[in-house]
């Protein structure tokens, strides 16, 4: 396929994306076009400020969003600080961005005090991360209500590294969300990193064999060994994805496919027949569309997930300070 022809159909794709992502749960596109119309602007140009200082933020500002919604559905209970609050459980360990979402919060209560949630700012952030890192942009369906209630005892409802697809699976379905939205917010993968704590368990005595997990690939294994040694600092940072941490795109589904993966949990997605069915389809030149329909996929799964058990209406509270409740 020609360079000229993979912009067209890259074209074609934005253009059916952005007329096919609808409104999600009593969310709308626009929400605040009236009301604060340079919201989306002031999100944009304080993700884009902090990024520009430290490309890594934007991984942890969709794994900020992704955390928020799988607890409490999309309110911004993550945000919440306190002894027993969300944010405190340790499957929350490692968030980052929140001074992202306290900045822009700030000067949209300078702007239009009162208007714009935490919740819809984390899903703009998250939005605006992807599309700086060369992945997609959408239209974010807006209008959540941030949530009274934040406890770190529900957060045993987030994804762990160790899930097998079952699990996995069941977590999901929990928050309405299918096998192939599982895959394909899990794609997010190909941004970011994890630490070797999370890595390590698979390479020297995997269920206690004393060998490697044996769906590492055996050119992967030495190089992870080499980054997470048996005695090695367990916060040493590993890529989820093995060609690149910075950019957006489909090869992470590759790494899955040929056994690549850093983290366990990734690595199962091709052990299950309807799982693999769908990294098989983002991973192949011809299947994936040259990674295009990843980049068209990815968008309405995040709009899917950003429509979980939300607070519309007269429902919860627009904060103040996303770090406390009113």
């Amino acid at each position: 396929m020609l360079a000229s022809e993979i912009a067209t159909v890259f074209f074609l794709f934005n253009v059916l994306l952005r007329s096919s992502l609808v409104h999600s749960q009593g969310l709308q596109r626009g929400f605040y076009d009236s009301s604060c119309p340079d919201a989306e602007d002031i999100v944009r140009s304080t993700v884009e400020k902090y990024y520009n200082n430290d490309a890594t933020i934007a991984p942890g500002l969709l794994r900020l969003h992704f955390h928020d919604c799988f607890v409490q559905g999309c309110d911004a209970s993550v945000l919440i600080s306190g002894a027993s609050s969300e944010r405190s459980a340790p499957q929350n360990f490692g968030l980052r961005g929140f001074e992202v979402i306290d900045d822009a919060k700030s000067q949209l209560e300078s702007t239009c005090p009162g208007v714009v949630s935490c919740a819809d700012i984390l899903a703009l952030a998250a939005r605006d991360s992807v599309d700086l890192t060369g992945g997609p942009s959408w239209s974010v369906p807006l209008g959540r209500r941030d949530g009274r209630i934040s406890s770190a005892a529900d957060a045993k409802a987030l994804p762990s590294p160790a899930d097998p697809v079952s699990v996995q699976r069941q977590k999901f379905a929990d928050q309405g969300l299918s096998d192939h939205d599982l895959v394909t917010l899990v794609g997010a993968h190909t941004i970011g990193q994890t630490d070797c704590a999370f890595v390590r368990y698979r390479l020297y005595n995997f269920t206690a064999t004393g060998n490697a997990d044996p769906s590492i690939s055996p050119a992967f294994l030495p190089q992870l060994r080499a980054l997470c040694p048996p005695n090695g600092d367990p916060a040493r940072r590993v890529a989820l994805d093995r060609d690149g941490a910075e950019s957006f795109d489909a090869a992470f589904f590759k790494n899955v496919r040929d056994g690549n993966a850093a983290l366990e949990s990734d690595q199962r997605l091709w052990g299950d027949g309807a799982t693999q069915g769908v990294v098989q389809k983002y991973a192949g030149n011809i299947r994936g569309l040259f990674g295009l329909r990843f980049t068209y996929e990815f968008p309405k799964a995040m709009v899917s997930l950003g429509g979980v058990a939300v607070k519309t209406g007269r429902q919860g509270e627009i904060r103040r300070r996303c770090s406390r409740f009113n």
